[in-house]
């Protein structure tokens, strides 16, 4: 199987995305360099009661992501370590 070296269009909108996904034969295209991408797509609440909180909070202002998704991020990287 060879594969393109078709480039990947830069896709601004949602509604882009999901034309580019529904027109396009996705198998032209080089998928060496995918990487998983997790999304947020809705807010979620939940209280955590830890000492560093704060901390999070601060690195999570640093990197500009909300904190929950920050510790959320940190947690998912964790149970990876484990596997």
């Amino acid at each position: 199987m060879s594969r393109s070296n078709r480039p990947w269009p830069t896709l601004t909108s949602d509604e882009a995305a999901e034309t580019f996904v529904a027109e396009s034969d996705l198998s032209a295209f080089d998928w060496s360099a995918a990487e998983p991408v997790h999304h947020e797509f809705e807010d979620k609440s939940a209280r955590v009661n830890i000492r560093m909180l704060e901390a999070i909070k601060a690195e999570a202002r640093k990197r500009g992501i909300k904190y929950q998704r920050f510790m959320r991020e940190l947690l998912d990287r964790g149970m990876q370590t484990l596997r």
